[in-house]
């Protein structure tokens, strides 16, 4: 079984993980934007950047979600 210590850990962990891909999807989506525009992709090549983007951005939203709960539960247990 895991101590309080280690849960807080992992729990920082993954938010740490959450923050890296928020923050290089962001960066991976307008790179891809600009050198979409100034290669002169096609539209749908941009759509699909736009369709990884949103689905990195909903995995963050959940597992954000799921270290909330987590952490609402911890605090009910204490």
């Amino acid at each position: 079984m895991t101590g309080p210590r280690n849960r807080e850990l992992m729990l920082a962990r993954e938010a740490r993980l959450v923050a890296i891909v928020i923050a290089v999807t962001m960066l991976l989506w307008l790179g891809a934007q600009w050198l979409g525009r100034r290669a002169g992709w096609d539209a749908s090549y941009a759509f699909l950047v736009d369709l990884a983007a949103l689905a990195a951005f909903i995995w963050a939203l959940v597992v954000t979600w799921r270290i909330w709960q987590r952490q609402r539960r911890q605090g009910n247990e204490d």
